[in-house]
């Protein structure tokens, strides 16, 4: 039997500064780095009982195609919860929005068919419990979509980002982690299948530390 979730409080992250920010930022982001179609990529083809964790204000929810039955979207931050709540009345498919923390998922094991990742590895607390969260949740054979920030392929940007991680970027930033390494996580995690590709956001122009991207997919074994 799997063991129960913990208990944990309902604004599990308290970043009022950044939720505000990050509100403003994330819809030029979509809008004009690209990052919307990052977003349809990433959900394409699902189907069934989804679960969304760190949903932020919401902006995945327009992308979710038909054939998805009900997405739970598990958002910590009130601020940010409440723009998930007004897009979840907005989406295409029935979207219900819930406080929660990725490392303890106020939801029963096994109860999703897929479970999405999008631009929140990098601040859970603690990413080896979010990962084994998202498995508990998922039923065998489910399957993991996510698209993340991580670690540059190049040495001196991966030195500037293990630097910007121990000082300032996740006082500034949410605590966000730009160096953490989602793909190599994702597999100590236990999901197999494992597919991804690189990519950088935006595609032109300077590369800032979080720019180095992952999109991929992953699965829950069968048995």
């Amino acid at each position: 039997m799997s063991p129960r979730p913990p208990k944990v409080p309902k604004d599990a992250v308290h970043h009022p500064l950044f939720a505000r920010f990050y509100a403003r930022f994330s819809v030029q982001a979509d809008l004009k780095g690209g990052v919307a179609e990052h977003r349809e990529a990433l959900l394409s083809g699902l189907s069934g009982r989804v679960i969304e964790i760190g949903a932020g204000n919401g902006l995945n929810f327009a992308h979710y195609p038909g054939t998805v039955s009900e997405v739970v979207a598990i958002e910590p931050e009130r601020h940010l919860r409440q723009l998930a709540t007004e897009s979840a009345l907005r989406a295409g498919v029935p979207v219900d929005v819930a406080p929660g923390a990725a490392e303890a998922l106020p939801v029963k094991s096994e109860a999703f068919d897929a479970a999405v990742a999008s631009l929140v590895l990098c601040s859970v607390r603690d990413l080896p419990r979010a990962l084994q969260e998202l498995y508990r949740v998922l039923r065998p054979g489910g399957e993991l979509r996510f698209f993340e920030h991580g670690r540059a392929p190049g040495r001196a940007m991966a030195g500037v980002q293990r630097g910007l991680d121990l000082t300032v970027w996740p006082l500034l930033f949410g605590g966000c982690h730009t160096a953490r390494e989602p793909v190599r996580a994702i597999e100590a995690a236990g999901f197999e299948d494992v597919a991804y590709r690189r990519l950088t956001v935006p595609e032109q122009g300077p590369r800032l530390p979080s720019s180095y991207c992952v999109l991929g997919s992953a699965r829950r074994p069968a048995a």
